[in-house]
């Protein structure tokens, strides 16, 4: 019995980023409200103290000098005439107290009638001096703010006026707007929360709850993911311009360097490439051509409209073994018709027997078995190589099924050893393959014309391996010379046009070139070709033997 598995402790659950953002943003709310609103008070609270200090000044001044109060100062009893015009103008200018005194400070009128003939607290030096008095002193009513004023007659200081608001009086004058700026502060308070809350509730369904961390972490896995997968993506913004690109597609692009917000049409891509990205329907699985590989692309729009995902397989090593496969079902197609046809010969060859004819049984099986074993003896003879003889071999039965004779010249030679190890066996198959394969088709087109007639020469010498094949086909319009090697191009019904672009795209992979001539027009993807053969098209592959580095 299998053990139970021990119990994961539970993953202790971060805040998502939603969450931990609004919190910080009630915070930041909360405090920018709070502090507008302790400023806002403190505002109002010094312009209600500035406004209650110039209303007393006023107050006492407009006391200080009335001329009762001076004609009064005079008098044997000034309390009889002052305190009454004092707490008249008391009422009328809406302060707390006016209070008039002499020189020493003795209250001549006061609120509290109590409090007339005793001593007035508070500073009223200044006063006395002929300036103003202006202070925060706590006196019979409590705190206030007040002023000392001097009453003069002429130059001279005869009493002293003081006017004055409490500070309670001032309190309860900003009860009112406090409690509107209350009322604002929360509202503002309640209207951020709100806000906060419904830009958080969207930012949580876009995060899917997960916090700053867990967010990190994706990323992080993301970015690994998409650099570790051997498929290639890119991402395209609605512009165009790259806005991802894996290592798998640097790799199967070639493309090098900081690639963020570089145009599609700057990247140096084949042209037939570019158009099937800048072309905005979908793309499904179109085969394509780079400087060294086959891909397979797909293009897929991101709704809406935000730009483009482009996916990239190499179809490089599939399409050399779909040639590969193609020889070998080639190779069984030839051994099948070859043997119907020994069948046949055999058959023939038992009637003469059984006819008596014993010496023309002898002579028609030599001759047949002459004539087979003749272009196995030359290939096996000049071509050293196990895959190029095989492939010759192959394509020459498939040829004679066909009714075309393919040949060998007398100049074919590759020793066995000569070719080097870092040129694949099956970039020969692709090579030799495809060009042997448009020549017997060509040929076959023009077989009205003449006999249908493949030659092949095969030679490894002065550091190069030549591979040419020439039929005795029509030949190349001078016109389409330039657009032989383009992926494409075909004279095929249904062909596809991939034969010689992957011809001359392994010959550039290994260092080498193709030629092209026939009928008077030579165009090449890599220099001038020799226009030789059996009058048609002349394809020459050049591929360097000594120590080389493959083009990458």
């Amino acid at each position: 019995m299998a053990a139970p598995h021990p119990t994961r402790p539970p993953r202790r659950r971060l805040r998502s980023l939603a969450g931990q953002l609004f919190a910080v943003q009630i915070v930041i709310v909360a405090a920018v409200v709070a502090g507008g609103t302790v400023l806002a008070y403190l505002f109002t609270a010094d312009r209600a103290e500035q406004a209650a200090l110039r209303q007393v000044t006023a107050a006492a001044w407009a006391v200080a000098d009335a001329p009762t109060v001076r004609e009064a100062a005079a008098t044997a009893d000034p309390p009889a005439v002052l305190q009454p015009y004092a707490e008249r103008v008391r009422q009328d200018s809406g302060v707390d107290f006016v209070t008039v005194m002499d020189t020493h400070g003795t209250r001549w009128a006061h609120r509290d009638p109590a409090k007339i003939g005793r001593p007035f607290l508070g500073h009223i030096d200044q006063a006395l001096a002929g300036g103003t008095v202006t202070e925060t002193y706590t006196g019979t009513l409590g705190p206030s703010v007040r002023v000392v004023v001097p009453v003069r007659d002429g130059q001279r200081v005869v009493a002293l006026v003081s006017a004055g608001i409490t500070v309670d009086a001032i309190s309860s004058q900003l009860r009112g707007p406090l409690l509107a700026l209350t009322g604002v502060a929360g509202g503002a308070l309640a209207l951020g929360g709100l806000g906060t809350y419904l830009a958080n509730a969207r930012l949580r369904r876009h995060t899917h709850g997960m916090g700053a961390a867990e967010l990190s972490h994706l990323y992080d896995y993301h970015q690994a993911t998409l650099h570790s997968v051997r498929e290639g993506l890119v991402l395209l913004d609605r512009d165009h311009r790259v806005v991802l690109c894996n290592d798998a597609a640097r790799e199967l692009l070639a493309l090098q360097g900081p690639l963020d917000g570089v145009p599609v049409a700057e990247l140096g891509l084949p042209g037939s490439l570019e158009r099937a990205l800048l072309d905005t329907g979908p793309v499904r699985d179109q085969i394509h051509l780079t400087a060294e590989r086959v891909v397979v692309l797909n293009t897929s729009a991101v709704d809406p409209g935000l730009g483009t995902v482009v996916t990239l397989r190499d179809h490089t090593e599939l399409q050399a073994l779909t040639g590969e496969l193609d020889s070998v079902r080639g190779f069984a197609e030839a051994l099948s018709a070859q043997a119907h046809e020994a069948a046949n010969r055999l058959h023939a060859v038992v009637s003469l027997i059984e006819l008596g004819r014993h010496r023309e049984a002898v002579e028609f099986a030599t001759a047949e078995l002459a004539l087979a074993q003749q272009l196995t003896d030359r290939v096996v003879d000049a071509v050293g190589e196990p895959v190029l003889a095989a492939l010759l071999l192959g394509k020459a039965a498939q040829a004679a099924e066909r009714g075309v004779d393919l040949v060998m010249t007398g100049d074919s030679r590759i020793d066995d050893g000569v070719l080097p190890p870092e040129l694949p066996a099956r970039d020969l198959v692709t090579l030799l393959g495809n060009l042997i394969d448009n020549a017997v088709d060509a040929a076959i087109e023009n077989a009205a014309a003449r006999a249908p007639e493949v030659t092949v020469t095969a030679r490894a010498d002065h550091g190069e391996l030549l591979l040419r094949v020439a039929d005795s086909g029509a030949g190349i319009d001078p016109a389409a010379a330039e657009e032989v090697f383009r992926r494409g191009w075909t004279t095929k019904q249904n062909g596809h046009g991939l034969g010689l672009a992957l011809v001359a795209q392994t010959a550039r992979r290994n260092g080498g070139t193709v030629e092209l001539g026939g009928v008077g027009a030579v165009a090449s993807a890599g220099g001038a070709g020799d226009a030789e053969g059996v009058g048609g098209a002349v394809l020459t592959v050049r591929l360097p033997l000594g120590v080389r580095e493959a083009v990458r």
